[in-house]
This record gives structure tokens, C-alpha cells and sequence, in this order.
């Protein structure tokens, strides 16, 4: 019994250890991206509520891809074609292209600098911010629930997740990207 509880506590104590690793190096990205903003981007940043700061860092801690070159331009078009290919699994009825698909649009690419320095200075503030917990969890949490489905081989359901991640992607256009290729510098 004592060898069971030293066990426990040993993988608990390693578990916590792994978890303050984690933690540490998540930091560490969030300081490079930071350091990579003009000082009047990282003074609004630095300024947001820790609740913000908390939700952007839970947001970032279910990535495991951040770029040192992608632009969010270039990260959207990769969630595009990921996108897309989701929908050729579905539609051919293939689970294993749709697993792989679904789970590389929930852990897309973070970009350089991370998201905030591609959402226009008006876009931070806790208020703006706030609205990115929903945008995931509509996106990427659907496509893990529909990468789940098409593993099991429920094709339908994963179908039925389609719509779910579209009006994430939506919304979230809609609050932080104007029309694209409209310009008010033409006549």
C-alpha cells in the first residue's frame, strides 16, 4: 500500500512537473511574440484585464504549431485547404483523411507575432477579446468533435459539425476582418 501511494504521489508530482514545463514554455512564446509588436501594440496588450491575458493563454495552450514566418493570411488559407479537405473526406466518405484534416484545422498554425498584432489595433480591448473563447470553441472545438465522429465512423454527425465550424469561421470574420479585397483608398 505504501508503494501504491508513493506511485501516486510520485506521478502526480510528475504530472505538476510537466504541467509547470508546459506552462514555462507557453510564457516563453507569448514573450517572443510580445517582443516581436510595436511598443503602442504591446502597451494596449499589456493593458487588457488577466482575464483576457488568461483567455488568450488557454487559447494559445491548445496549439502546439507557432510560426516563425506565416503570416494570418497565410494561416487562414491553410485552415481553408483544411477546410476543404474535411469536406472531400466527408463527402467520399473517407474517416481517416477527415480525422487528419479535422484535427490539423483545430491546432492550425499560429502565426508570427501570434494573433493580436492581425486584428487591428480597435480589436484590443477585453471587450473585442472577449469574443475569441466562443470563435474557438466553435471552430476548432467542433472540428475535434467532428474528427471524433469521423473516427468512429459517423459520417453523419461529422457532416452535421460542418455547419458548426462555418459559422465560427463567420463570426469571427464578421468582428475581426472587414470584406476582403474592399479598400477605402478606392473611388
Amino acid at each position: 500500500m505504501a508503494a501504491s501511494v508513493f506511485l501516486g504521489s510520485s506521478m502526480a508530482m510528475s504530472s505538476a512537473t510537466a504541467a509547470d514545463d508546459g506552462i514555462k514554455e507557453l510564457k516563453k512564446v507569448l514573450e517572443g511574440q510580445i517582443a516581436l509588436m510595436k511598443p503602442e501594440l504591446q502597451k494596449k496588450v499589456k493593458g487588457l484585464s488577466m482575464d483576457t491575458k488568461m483567455s488568450l493563454m488557454t487559447i494559445l495552450a491548445m496549439h502546439s504549431r507557432y510560426s516563425e514566418r506565416v503570416t494570418m493570411r497565410q494561416v487562414m488559407t491553410e485552415v481553408l485547404a483544411d477546410f476543404q479537405s474535411v469536406m472531400a473526406g466527408i463527402m467520399t466518405d473517407n474517416p481517416e483523411m477527415t480525422v487528419d484534416s479535422a484535427r490539423r484545422l483545430a491546432n492550425h498554425r499560429i502565426p508570427v507575432g501570434g494573433l493580436l498584432p492581425y486584428l487591428g489595433m480597435e480589436n484590443i480591448s477585453d471587450e473585442r477579446l472577449a469574443t475569441l473563447v466562443g470563435f474557438n470553441d466553435s471552430v476548432e472545438g467542433n472540428s475535434l468533435k467532428l474528427a471524433e465522429a469521423a473516427e468512429k465512423g459517423d459520417m453523419g454527425t461529422a457532416a452535421e459539425m460542418v455547419g458548426k465550424i462555418s459559422v465560427g469561421c463567420v463570426a469571427c470574420h464578421s468582428v475581426f476582418r472587414g470584406q476582403p479585397g474592399v479598400s477605402d483608398l478606392l473611388r
